[in-house]
């Protein structure tokens, strides 16, 4: 979704200008004959997420945190599209590939609920430790009659 004023929505509260990501085009790799020797339609995308303005900094921390295997030592996020023979096709998808990346990445992490251990198998887990101590015990008495 990209807003009108050169700016790339992520989230309702997140917003990158287009001037912070860095799109590079290069010759694809693999088959394709003279096509794939002759054009540059692979699209590379970086951007910084430690240096970003658009974020604050409890994003920048979760960014950092959830992207942490993808980033580089300086904070910059890496991505590639060579899918497409269209510079442009490659573009939009290396472009919504990261939006979608980054979205996931400030999404909050769901609580996670206690479960309340059904008294059945409360009960079951006592039982089976009786026994286990009688079957032990057993043992015991049995060593000591030797």
């Amino acid at each position: 979704m990209v807003a009108p004023d050169n700016v790339l929505v992520i989230t309702r509260s997140v917003r990158i200008p287009f001037g912070e990501l860095v799109y590079r085009a290069s010759r694809s790799g693999g088959p394709g004959g003279q096509h794939v020797n002759r054009s540059a339609t692979r699209v590379e995308l970086r951007w910084n997420a430690r240096t970003s303005p658009s974020l604050t900094d409890r994003q920048r921390e979760r960014v950092l945190a959830r992207l942490a295997s993808r980033l580089d030592s300086t904070g910059t996020l890496r991505l590639t599209a060579s899918s497409s023979r269209s510079q442009k096709q490659n573009r939009e998808r290396v472009t919504a590939r990261f939006q979608k990346l980054l979205a996931d990445a400030l999404r909050p992490p769901k609580r996670r609920k206690k479960t309340i251990v059904p008294a059945h198998v409360r009960r079951a887990r006592r039982e089976e430790k009786r026994r286990r101590a009688k079957r032990k015990a057993e043992r015991r008495m049995s060593y000591d009659e030797e």
